[in-house]
């Protein structure tokens, strides 16, 4: 068995940076835990330089259970990024607070979950990466301890808690079916099972694990507690659960599908092209009348999952698939959590948060660079070329007909275009002229970190559209 522990210096890091700071942070001053948010950066730092040496490597499995491959190094790389947008986007709202460390390694053990996540080729540590990327960030939602913070939290615990059992119990079915919990050995123990229960045992196990991977990623049937998690909860922290739990359970769904299962023994191409339909179509229907940015952005958090789906559906189809699927993670990570750093930077005339469309009126006129961030996150959402999404779409729409689901292509093309009415909704009020009404913001209500990951966010959207080809020969080593 491999046990080199330098193979996994990116993970070690963040790991040792979320006990580190928890240490730090209690003996440093209540109202000046700002150094762990400095390690916290630095660990993403340490990561990303590893993650980069490490891709001129062979693949290897570690520990008999992890991969370090393409598709590993890659999420490795998305989830840091995003953690580093994270933390610029949340400076401004967990600086001098009493539980400021917290914060800090709850987002670090999040992310390490979804990096475990992607990397899993075994049943048991694919569940414990799981509940690691989950138990930290029902903490994280409620961590401002308000009331809308601690219902949004029970909200998603609850869920949360509902979709665990779930998914161990498919752990479960899965290895009666085939006798094994590794990947390599449940698809050779599937393949040559026989008996008519075979299938439909595997059946049901891999429908109550993706059950739980759906959870993670905010897919339907498993949503419901994305749009009242977005609404609850400060800008930075809804940004950061509906986007990266999401990049580390998708590719976990597609390494499991593609490694694990034979599509002969389980239709799961099929399985997932439904959901991937149900998802984008009944987000996109959800969110053309809501008036909260934070919950319309929940909303198109559901439909994104919907298009990234639809690359994992053809995965064993189609080489296009993987590299597809990492560029729209890519992709919609930077501009994602770009949208929500636009909602945490902008405070509404009475002191609050603004978390309605109106309180973004006129925008433009008084914060024309921030203005024009928020319309390149949500025109990049919907897909807009130059923004890195477009690319994505443009590279998940090509793998789909490529792997014979043209029909699902059509629906996406549909609803894409349907989806630009609700982002429409919340442009048009940007640009009005409020000369005579009494909505400007005070300067010493601005909130500078948060706008500057605004802007660093969407340029890097711009530059993901515009480089897609590097990133795209980048990625297509992944298998």
């Amino acid at each position: 068995m491999n046990e080199n522990p330098a193979a996994l210096v990116p993970e070690l890091a963040l790991l040792g940076a979320a006990v580190l700071g928890l240490l730090a942070g209690a003996w440093l001053p209540r109202r000046r835990q700002w150094p762990v948010a400095v390690l916290a950066a630095a660990a993403c730092a340490i990561g990303l330089v590893a993650t980069g040496l490490a891709f001129p490597r062979p693949p290897e499995t570690v520990f008999g259970s992890y991969a370090v491959d393409t598709t590993t190094n890659v999420t490795r790389l998305i989830v840091l990024v995003a953690v580093l947008l994270a933390v610029g986007a949340s400076v401004d709202t967990a600086r001098a607070r009493p539980r400021e460390t917290e914060y800090w390694v709850l987002l670090l053990l999040g992310a390490l979950g979804a990096v475990l996540l992607s990397g899993a080729t075994d049943l048991l540590l694919l569940f414990a990466a799981f509940l690691l990327a989950s138990i930290p960030l029902y903490a994280l939602v409620g961590w401002t301890a308000t009331a809308p913070g601690t219902e949004a939290s029970m909200k998603y615990y609850l869920s949360g808690a509902f979709a665990g059992v779930t998914m161990i119990t498919g752990v479960a079915l899965l290895y009666a079916a085939g006798g094994g919990t590794a990947y390599g050995t449940l698809r050779d123990g599937l393949a040559a099972a026989g008996g008519r229960s075979v299938p439909a045992l595997a059946a049901v196990g891999l429908i109550a694990v993706l059950a739980g991977l759906a959870f993670k990623a905010g897919a339907v049937p498993a949503h419901f507690w994305v749009p009242d998690v977005s609404d609850g909860t400060p800008g930075p922290v809804a940004g950061i659960v509906t986007t990266i739990p999401k990049i580390g359970a998708l590719v976990a769904a597609d390494r499991l599908l593609s490694a694990a299962i034979p599509d002969a023994v389980v239709d799961w191409p099929l399985i997932v092209a439904i959901l991937a339909a149900l998802s984008m179509t009944l987000g996109n229907l959800a969110a053309f009348f809501q008036n909260s940015v934070q919950r319309l952005l929940g909303y198109s958090a559901v439909s994104q999952v919907g298009y990234v789906l639809m690359a994992v559906a053809v995965g064993a189809r189609t080489g296009q698939a993987a590299p597809a699927l990492l560029l729209y993670l890519a992709a919609y990570a930077v501009t994602n959590l770009g949208a929500f750093a636009v909602a945490a930077a902008i405070v509404a005339p009475g002191g609050g948060p603004a978390r309605a469309i109106d309180d973004h009126r006129g925008l433009a006129g008084r914060r024309p660079v921030l203005a024009t961030a928020l319309v390149v996150c949500l025109l990049g959402l919907v897909g807009t070329p130059p923004t890195g999404v477009f690319l994505g779409k443009l590279a998940v729409f090509t793998a789909a007909v490529d792997g014979g689901m043209a029909w699902l292509t059509v629906l996406a093309v549909v609803n894409t275009v349907a989806s630009l009415f609700y982002y429409l909704r919340w442009i048009a009020p940007v640009f009005a002229d409020v000369r005579d009404q009494q909505t400007t913001e005070q300067p010493r209500r601005a909130r500078p970190w948060a706008n500057a990951t605004a802007l660093a966010a969407a340029a890097g959207s711009l530059v993901i559209g515009v480089g897609g080809g590097l990133l795209a020969g980048l990625f297509s080593g992944a298998p």
